[in-house]
């Protein structure tokens, strides 16, 4: 029998889509690094996963999201790019915006202004729209979050 050493860490993310079929992505400067992905973050206790994306999309793009067809939940071990004792359990979801996306956005990946990415230990994150066709496994840099361009890309060619 074996007993677990770490912890799971449980996010949540959205993928918005606009009427000119870009996908909404989010470039981060966190703890030295550049990371682009998709909108959102971490489950609270007492949070279900519908209710923390919701916040997270309020939180960090301040627009009120409805959440819709669960798309990917993480299949593979994958260890926290941050805590090497955190598994990651990824779930996304597409979700709408309920209002128009009135939201400040970049046309260049890490488009910070100097002062974002001064302190080697901040945080930092600009949102950027990325067309469909642009939109692979690349445009992203966490590996879960490339295995769901992979199936948006597959469930696309579906259609």
């Amino acid at each position: 029998m074996s007993t677990l050493s770490g912890l799971f860490n449980v996010r949540v993310y959205g993928i918005l889509m606009d009427s000119q079929q870009r996908v909404l992505v989010a470039d981060e400067f966190i703890r030295g690094a550049y990371i682009t992905k998709f909108p959102g973050g971490g489950l609270e206790f007492g949070e279900g996963t519908r209710e923390c994306l919701k916040r997270e999309f309020k939180e960090e793009t301040n627009l009120d999201v409805s959440i819709g067809a669960h798309l990917y939940t993480t299949d593979f071990f994958q260890i926290s790019a941050f805590n090497n004792r955190d598994q990651i359990i990824c779930i996304y979801y597409y979700v709408i915006a309920d209002e128009p996306v009135n939201l400040e956005t970049k046309t260049q990946p890490f488009d910070f202004a100097p002062h974002q990415v001064a302190d080697p230990n901040g945080e930092s994150e600009v949102f950027r729209w990325v067309p469909w066709h642009e939109l692979h496994p690349d445009t992203v840099t966490l590996p879960i979050d490339k295995v769901v361009v992979q199936q948006l890309k597959h469930a696309a060619s579906e259609l």
